[in-house]
């Protein structure tokens, strides 16, 4: 009888300790995991080394803090020898491209930058690659488009065959003008394209300095046409056709980046931290299909909807 108590309660000491390493394992996984989303994935590790980074550029260019953020940090961040911007995007905001031109601007005094274009890069996603130090696009990549616009509805007819009327009292005659409500006076149009005018002045220029062209080619080129990649390297809009091979070619062999280092992709911290959102589109095949592009074209619409103010943008879908 005692050797049979010793052995039960040998048992349940072994199944007590089983237990225990049981919990602590799955605990140190759990902990292990977290390490590794909180560090940006498989991604995140290679940060910790030297490599070439890649940011994407897509959709509509709103200058959003979390892309902005990640643009400092690249600035900044010593194990980034080169960065590399992956660009497919009509435009979007005139602020906002312009505070991501400055904002590459910035990475670019400190480690060289190449643009790829994809299938468009224009207006103010050609602002966003003449911020860099070489550029490459496809031969069929639409780009171009320099200029701005300013754009607004006019429904002063459909509300006059609904019999409404709109008033107004305001502290002067060109506050919000020219709006929805009625036609715009010659002097709310005069103010509006002096705007314009002002804005394209900071578009060409920028393409005339980062592009070394004449002032006077310059104007020629801004009529707001778009260019394939092949007609805007003949106008030296651009550097090379090809994509990224040609992109990691140029900073190999005029800025001497070792082909050692690996190209790592930098997302914005928003993106980073949706890693359980990734992998539930991933399990319900969220990533591709009908469904995938239905999400895609309704947060389009919404991006195109909140626009607001001078626009660098080439046929935003809306």
């Amino acid at each position: 009888m005692t050797l049979e108590a010793d052995s039960i309660a040998a048992r349940r000491r072994l199944r007590r300790s089983l237990s225990f390493w049981r919990v602590t394992a799955i605990i140190a996984a759990a902990l292990a995991i977290l390490a590794f989303v909180l560090a940006g994935g498989p991604d995140g590790f290679k940060r910790r080394t030297d490599h070439i980074a890649r940011i994407k550029v897509e959709g509509l260019i709103t200058g959003d803090r979390p892309f902005l953020k990640m643009l400092e940090k690249l600035a900044k961040a010593d194990r980034v020898k080169a960065v590399i911007i992956d660009i497919d995007s009509p435009g979007g905001t005139t602020a906002g491209s312009e505070a991501v031109y400055e904002g590459i601007r910035k990475i670019a005094a400190k480690k060289p930058v190449v643009s790829v274009m994809g299938t468009i890069a224009a207006s103010g996603g050609y602002v966003t690659a003449i911020a860099s130090d070489y550029i490459v696009a496809r031969g069929n990549t639409i780009t171009g488009s320099i200029g701005i616009i300013f754009q607004w509805a006019q429904l002063q007819k459909m509300l006059d065959s609904l019999g409404v009327q709109m008033f107004e009292v305001k502290s002067g005659e060109l506050k919000a003008e020219p709006n929805f409500f009625k036609p715009p006076s010659e002097k709310a149009i005069a103010v509006a394209n002096s705007m314009i005018q002002d804005s394209f002045r900071w578009f060409t220029g920028l393409v005339t300095e980062r592009r070394r062209l004449p002032a006077d080619r310059v104007l020629v080129l801004s009529d707001g046409r778009v260019y394939t990649g092949r007609q805007a390297l003949q106008e030296k809009l651009i550097d090379a056709i090809g994509g990224e091979d040609q992109a990691l070619e140029w900073l190999r062999k005029e800025k001497k980046i070792s082909e050692t280092l690996k190209v790592v992709t930098w997302k914005p911290e928003d993106e980073d931290s949706s890693f359980g959102l990734d992998l539930v589109k991933s399990v319900f095949g969220l990533e591709k299909g009908p469904l995938a592009s239905l999400l895609i074209t309704a947060k389009d619409a919404f991006d195109v909807a909140r626009l607001d103010g001078l626009l660098s943008v080439w046929q935003a879908r809306p």
